[in-house]
């Protein structure tokens, strides 16, 4: 017991140390808020948020794990800005939302955040500077892109600044978290639809009643004794609800893919991604011209998506994502040789890689 308080006092020590440390930091990014003030320049450097999180997890050699390192750095940081200045992030809400779990993962909870009904009421707070960031759902590795994100692209003149890679895990919450008491269960129906192989085998026989999202589906169980809901855990912590069984989604390692939109995008960081958009001249083989520039430069294109342009009958829109920033040479010059071809080419951003 003696050699167990010795050590319980060591850690204090330290905690104390550590105390002492990030009240000291915050008085430095105190002083650096007076002179971004001062020069009129950005308070929110997500380049350089990078490159501190890349640094520190490359000087870590553990015993203390790097993803831990990553979250308790990135709630420093969210914590720093806010004596800056504290971003406003509107994103497709409601609250507990797994878009509402990006936004928190990208921003850390420190930001002031802004639930809204809608992508496209998203797309409407950053154009009209109530956000100065949005967050919208573009991708699951599963079930495809969303569509209506891309959509919202055509009709605002917005910048991608960033994405964030989201592992989708669904679990079964109600209020007593007694599986007899369950005679109803809400879902949104892309959770539902990523369940039904553990719904049928546990709980067989038990309508699934539609909810707009997995965050409203909680809210729902809430004021319903007999109802169980599938959501996040952020849903469960939110609405007070227990976990009938965690885990529940049928295909593991399924990753849904965030944008992070703003009026303006970060410059290079060394490993980054462009999306651009684009229309083209119908005739064939217009598309092999377009894309034959990347091919000669070796860029690789990690995603093409075409949409209908809602403007012409069959014309489309092709949405691509590519491997680098539109400042380096290679890249500005493929774009360049493409619009050679198009109707029309816009830069959606250039930004961090994601990962997964």
């Amino acid at each position: 017991m003696k050699e167990l308080e010795k050590l319980r006092r060591e850690i204090d020590q330290i905690d104390n140390e550590i105390l002492k440390l990030l009240n000291k930091r915050a008085e430095v990014v105190i002083g650096i808020s007076h002179i971004k003030r001062n020069e009129k320049a950005k308070f929110y450097s997500p380049e350089r948020e990078r490159e501190i999180l890349e640094r520190l997890t490359a000087l870590n050699k553990g015993p203390f794990p790097h993803e831990t390192l990553k979250v308790i750095y990135r709630e420093i940081l969210s914590a720093s800005l806010s004596l800056e200045e504290p971003l406003k992030v509107a994103f497709f809400g409601p609250l507990a939302t797994f878009t509402h779990l990006a936004a928190l993962r990208h921003f850390g909870s420190s930001a002031s955040f802004m639930p809204v009904e809608s992508i496209r009421d998203v797309f409407d707070a950053v154009e009209a500077g109530k956000a100065g960031f949005g967050v919208v759902p573009v991708e699951n590795s599963n079930e495809g892109v969303v569509s209506y994100t891309l959509d919202m692209f055509m009709d605002y003149d917005l910048k991608v600044s960033a994405e964030v890679m989201l592992e989708i895990s669904h679990n079964l919450l109600s209020k007593s978290g007694d599986k007899a008491k369950i005679k109803k269960i809400y879902s949104n129906p892309q959770a539902a639809a990523q369940c039904r192989r553990w719904l049928e085998l546990n709980l067989p026989g038990v309508p699934i009643l539609e909810s707009t999202s997995t965050a409203k589906a909680a809210e729902l169980a809430f004021v319903d004794d007999e109802a169980a809901a599938i959501a996040s855990e952020l849903a469960a912590k939110i609405y007070d609800l227990r976990f009938f069984e965690k885990n529940i989604e049928d295909i593991k390692h399924n990753y849904t893919r965030f944008l992070v939109i703003s009026k303006e995008f970060p410059p290079k960081t060394g490993r980054d991604k462009t999306s651009i958009m684009f229309s083209i001249k119908d005739r064939p083989g217009a598309l092999y011209d377009i894309l034959s520039p990347f091919k000669r430069a070796k860029i690789n294109l990690t995603k093409i998506e075409s949409r209908p342009s809602k403007r012409k009958a069959w014309e489309y829109i092709f949405f691509v994502d590519m491997e680098g920033h539109i400042d380096d040479k290679k890249v500005r010059k493929a774009v360049d040789t493409m619009k050679e071809n198009c109707l029309y080419v816009k830069i959606l951003g250039s930004y961090p890689h994601g990962g997964t």
